[in-house]
């Protein structure tokens, strides 16, 4: 038995990029920031906050919710697969990509009441399941 799940809790780093490929279907990539904390040692010594950047790759529902409700310091959980695929570079050099393919996402940003912008839209759900092949290539 074997197990591949990852789940994060962040803040998206920048707006997400959305595509729309063939038939129309919908992907999108985002870079979310997860922090841990900083602390002090016992000797004294202080070990400053760790933040660690991730790619997310979402399909179908999941990129067409991100495309109209998420933006830049959202926090999102995700949950989802870990996946590394290798590509050459312009140079010729082999370069390799960890990205996480989410299965689940759920909004955990606070929407704020009046607003028109379309942050504050009311959402259908907050958590929407993955519609993705396993073997697709993006």
């Amino acid at each position: 038995m074997s197990l591949n799940k990852v789940m994060l809790i962040g803040n998206v780093g920048k707006e997400p990029d959305v595509r729309y490929i063939d038939n129309g279907v919908a992907t999108a990539t985002l870079r979310l920031a997860t922090s841990t904390p900083g602390y002090t040692l016992p000797n004294g010594t202080t070990v400053p906050e760790r933040t660690e950047w991730h790619s997310i790759l979402l399909w179908r529902r999941l990129a067409e919710i991100v495309e109209r409700y998420v933006h830049t310091g959202d926090k999102l959980y995700i949950e989802g697969q870990l996946r590394t695929r290798t590509y050459t570079d312009k140079q010729g050099k082999t370069r390799y990509v960890t990205e996480i393919w989410a299965e689940n996402m759920e909004m955990l940003s606070p929407r704020a009441n009046g607003s028109t912008s379309p942050q504050s839209v009311p959402q259908p759900q907050n958590s929407v399941k993955k519609q993705a092949p396993e073997d697709c290539p993006f």
